[in-house]
């Protein structure tokens, strides 16, 4: 335990040394407070102009949902960043034959932050949430959310050999987000085409109000994290 946490405080220095990572915490809080504030003057905005008595409305859910990812999505990026910088420097090979070992690392590097960012969205959703969803559901869509931030972390280390590459992946784990948009805007059968996506399962439990869909999502999270830990660890040790 000691070493993991010697290990996170270096996940802390490493933000305090780039501006662009710390600040990149923070968009989590301005999107949230945009979502909150903006888009219930937009929605009066275009109704008055339409003459119609909603638009955005139907869709505040999908807000939400995509502020259960925020977080999570941003903290474990950063996370991602700094095993990257470790892997490019050959520090990671070495950690892992200290007591922290691969375990510890894992847990030090992206186990804390995707914890850090259920709590941080939970706050966000209490806060500035735009659907009546229950505090239950909002418990299961932040932990669901974070899963999605842990996945996306791991896909970039696992693709990429330096931060350059880094940051090109995490263009493609945006992909991952698709499957919030399908229940609100697919049809039935055609939405089903994503179902192999985490998102795509707890953005269905939010849309019919079935939130047993969470357990798919954390189902899938589970292998898709197994998968791709197994991939990053025999690619750093081989």
């Amino acid at each position: 335990m000691k070493a993991i946490r010697a290990n996170f405080r270096q996940l802390i220095l490493f933000l305090k040394n780039d501006n662009m990572m710390f600040a990149a915490c923070f968009t989590p809080l301005l999107c949230a407070l945009l979502f909150r504030f903006g888009v219930p003057v937009l929605e009066r905005m275009v109704t008055r102009y339409f003459n119609v008595s909603y638009i955005i409305t139907p869709y505040y859910a999908l807000f939400d949902l995509f502020l259960s990812v925020l977080s999570p999505t941003m903290l474990c990026y950063v996370a991602a960043m700094m095993i990257l910088e470790e892997k490019d420097d050959r520090i990671i090979e070495y950690l892992f034959v200290t007591p922290l070992g691969k375990k510890g690392y894992l847990v030090s590097r992206l186990g804390v932050p995707v914890g850090i960012s259920i709590v941080i969205t939970i706050i966000l959703l209490l806060l500035f949430n735009l659907s009546q969803i229950s505090f239950a559901a909002k418990i299961l869509l932040s932990v669901a959310g974070a899963l999605q931030g842990l996945i996306a972390a791991l896909i970039i280390v696992t693709l990429s050999s330096n931060k350059l590459e880094g940051m090109a992946a995490a263009k493609l784990t945006s992909l991952m987000s698709l499957g919030i948009m399908a229940p609100f805007f697919l049809q039935k059968g055609t939405q089903y085409l994503l179902s192999p996506l985490p998102s795509f399962w707890m953005a269905k439990g939010v849309y019919e109000n079935t939130y047993l869909y969470m357990t798919l999502s954390f189902v899938l999270s589970f292998l898709w994290m197994g998968f791709l830990i197994k991939r990053f660890t025999r690619k750093t040790t081989g």
